[in-house]
């Protein structure tokens, strides 16, 4: 008869959602990197809306309200990591640095057993392709740009996040994956060149050069973190090989490129209402706006 620790020493050809769930609560390094997350989420989301709630400028609101949905989403899309739903294991492709790994499952009834392949949390990817199109339009607002420019940087972010997710999960080849990073690269660059040369000259217009500067160096600061860290991490060149410390990471640029910003944009917005109602282009709700006939 084969003892149950042998049994345990087999590689798992199957892992379950429950096993994903079971291994993030009882890896400590990971669960935290989630649980705390969805935690300043909720609080951020609870303080937000307290601070909001006297204003009534309708710019001021959408400027307030796409800087709250940050968090919003964050709650529901660190749920889906939490519960084991948007995580995977993958095997890793001929090349990758990560390639013949195992994962050894923390928790659960099969604590103890290895799976081929590294985890992959490939759910944050969710997290930002729902969330940064608000830290733009915050952005795009707070700066009085129009329309199309803003347009353009949220088409352009999402498809940073697409193909980072496409960048991620494909496990054919080793060199298609960079191969979708450079394209998420390239995207990249689309939206730091408005958030850099162009919409610096809207703010400037607008009166919110001060505010706007700060927040979009925050950002592009902070975004181009993400982009080395997935270089570096397990995902990419796998230098920090443990999923735990990557994904501890992604968590710490969160905690600052969300919940920082969003502070700072609903802060300086309630305290600045006469300025961003005044503005001459997109969502203008001041005198500048002929009244209808």
């Amino acid at each position: 008869m084969v003892g149950a620790s042998a049994i345990l020493s087999e590689v798992v050809m199957s892992v379950t959602q429950q096993d994903l769930y079971e291994h993030v609560l009882a890896d400590e390094l990971l669960g935290t990197s989630i649980w705390v997350n969805i935690g300043v989420a909720g609080l951020t989301l609870l303080l937000f809306g307290f601070m909001a709630r006297n204003v009534g400028d309708p710019r001021s609101q959408l400027i307030i309200v796409g800087a709250m949905t940050v968090s919003a989403v964050s709650i529901v899309s660190y749920s889906g990591l939490a519960s084991g739903l948007t995580i995977s294991i993958l095997e890793m492709p001929d090349g990758h640095a990560l390639e013949g790994a195992t994962t050894e499952l923390a928790g659960g009834p099969n604590e103890g057993a290895t799976v081929d392949g590294t985890i992959s949390l490939w759910g944050r990817y969710l997290t930002w392709a729902f969330s940064t199109p608000f830290i733009l339009l915050s952005l795009g607002l707070i700066a009085g740009s129009n329309i199309t420019k803003i347009f353009t940087a949220i088409v352009f972010d999402v498809g940073i996040m697409i193909t980072g997710l496409a960048a991620a999960l494909t496990t054919s080849s080793h060199l298609m994956r960079w191969f979708w990073y450079a394209i998420s690269c390239t995207f990249l660059a689309v939206v730091f060149y408005i958030l850099i040369v162009e919409w610096p000259e809207d703010a400037k217009a607008a009166g919110t050069y001060e505010i706007f500067n700060l927040v979009r160096w925050l950002t592009v600061v902070l975004w181009f973190g993400y982009t080395v860290w997935w270089a570096i991490g397990n995902e990419g060149a796998g230098v920090i090989e443990d999923a735990g410390i990557t994904s501890w990471g992604y968590s710490a640029f969160d905690l600052v490129a969300k919940y920082a910003f969003s502070f700072l944009v609903i802060n300086w917005t309630i305290q600045n209402q006469d300025i961003v109602s005044k503005g001459e282009t997109f969502g203008a709700t001041g005198d500048a706006i002929p009244a209808d006939d």
